[in-house]
């Protein structure tokens, strides 16, 4: 019996890792909404289109790929254009803004995930995880004072975050109700994201004429790298920590991917001067929820 809650322990701990690799690597994915001159819709069109021709090579090459039944597809596809349409939400904030409000929002997922978890799974309102994403979100309003300068980007960013929370939410109770692997989710999910995003595309060209929509030589550098290094890791490591973990954990790890981000933006692109004083504190307080949680999730494992 000891050896059984000592592996499970060691499971745990790893599973814990690897979603915390999953959060730093995606900590890197906003800075190349600045770096990328596209439009949010064309900028996520082609990252998924590079992801999906990546994974699929990948799987292939290992012998992996296989068919899926196709109420498994649909399911599966029809949670990717809810992925798709966070990742434009994403980046049309950090284009309307600046790095930093766009990522610091998605800090607000944990508090999304509270109260759409009752609603989608009809289950008690967890006040301990109300309390903890206050925490968070206490933290998200101390890194920019309040500042309504960024409007928009601000509710872009709210609005990217409550979707992020949705697509985590439905991707647990699809990846229970049809047993596939993370990667086939995952290249299914980008698949109807894809999909999803081409239907959109008319419109978006009608509603931006001018916006431009082939990417130039330097952006498709960062596309590829976008599309292969930073999206598909990520994502493979959060699928696979969302199999043993809640979902309110892995959005609230994902507190972090703001820090990083920011941290990062501030030495790339001279940030940090946007941000006041109280960015510290911050800081540390979305750090602390998200060590309340873990802590948590260790002692309930135990």
């Amino acid at each position: 019996m000891c050896t059984f809650i000592r592996m499970k322990g060691e499971k745990q701990t790893r599973t814990l890792v690897i979603l915390h690799t999953a959060v730093f690597l995606a900590g890197w994915t906003g800075l190349f909404g600045r770096m990328i001159s596209l439009g949010g819709l064309p900028l996520v069109w082609y990252r998924i289109m590079v992801s999906v021709l990546a994974l699929a090579a990948v799987l292939a090459v290992l012998g992996k790929l296989h068919r899926v039944g196709w109420n498994a597809v649909l399911q599966i596809a029809a949670i990717g254009g809810i992925l798709a349409l966070h990742w434009v939400a994403f980046y049309a904030s950090i284009q309307a803004s600046n790095v930093s409000v766009g990522v610091a929002c998605i800090a607000t997922s944990c508090f999304f995930t509270t109260l759409l978890d009752p609603l989608i799974n009809r289950k008690r309102i967890s006040w301990v995880e109300v309390l903890i994403s206050f925490i968070a979100i206490s933290g998200v309003l101390l890194i920019f004072s309040l500042d309504i300068r960024f409007r928009l980007g601000i509710a872009l960013g709210l609005l990217s975050a409550a979707l992020y929370s949705l697509f985590s939410l439905l991707n647990i109770n699809v990846a229970r109700r049809t047993g596939e692997d993370s990667a086939h989710m995952l290249l299914y999910e980008l698949v109807g994201g894809v999909l999803f995003l081409t239907l959109l595309m008319p419109f978006y060209a009608r509603l931006f004429p001018d916006a431009a929509i082939v990417p130039g030589g330097r952006d498709v550098v960062w596309l590829l790298l976008l599309g292969s290094v930073f999206t598909i890791l990520p994502f493979l490591f959060q699928l696979h920590a969302l199999r043993s973990l809640s979902a309110f954990t892995v959005n609230l790890a994902y507190n972090l991917e703001p820090v990083y981000s920011i941290i990062l933006a501030a030495i790339l692109f001279g940030e940090l001067q946007e941000v006041g004083p109280s960015f510290w504190p911050g800081v540390a307080l979305i750090v602390i929820s998200v060590l309340i949680q873990t802590r948590r999730v260790g002692a309930a494992k135990d």
